[in-house]
């Protein structure tokens, strides 16, 4: 008997994403600390060097508020979108097109798909078509002024290689992390 239960707690610990209900209050409090954490991440891109470092980790906790809701994940989206119009501006655009809509991307394909490699594409192809819409249509320098506004299939190919290599690296990390805290929730209970 002890084989079989040892067996089907295997079984649950590859699968993901795991499978843990919080309440309402609880969705709502983490919602809005994912939110306070994506928005301080995404405005440390203000200061050179570690600045940097930082603000690659916005798309961290909105994958994990994706990940207890989608809800919660889209509103701490859009709520962090708010925070940085307030505090700043100049974020305004990279975020949504960029760190926000990868991070939506993954948690939303968490949430649909178990195969690693629909998720990476999926967050690699929507940070592909950020990419492109705030170089192309806004015409915002967001590759530095180097890259040219007008198109070039070179470009977007680096552009995609690039975002499915990025998606991944964060598919990895936001597994791990979604591991970590739901871990803590049930240890918790």
């Amino acid at each position: 008997m002890n084989e079989h239960e040892g067996r089907r707690g295997q079984q649950q610990n590859t699968q993901f994403p795991l499978k843990v209900s919080y309440s309402r209050t609880n969705k709502i409090v983490l919602g809005a600390v994912f939110t306070a954490l994506a928005a301080i991440f995404q405005s440390a891109g203000v200061f050179a060097g570690i600045g940097y470092a930082l603000s690659i980790l916005t798309t961290l906790p909105i994958v994990l508020s994706c990940l207890i809701s989608l809800r919660i994940g889209i509103m701490s989206y859009f709520n962090t979108i708010l925070l940085l119009m307030i505090f700043l501006p100049s974020e305004l655009f990279v975020f949504p097109f960029t760190t926000g809509l990868l991070g939506i991307s993954l948690g939303t394909a968490f949430k649909f798909w178990k195969n690693w490699l629909s998720i990476t594409v999926f967050g690699g192809s929507s940070l592909t078509a950020g990419i492109m819409a705030l170089l192309y249509v806004f015409r915002f320098p967001v590759l530095g002024p180097t890259v040219s506004h007008t198109f070039n299939s070179k470009v977007v190919l680096l552009i995609f290689l690039f975002s499915l290599v990025y998606s991944w690296i964060w598919m990895v990390l936001g597994k791990k992390a979604a591991r970590l805290l739901m871990k803590s929730t049930i240890v918790k209970k």
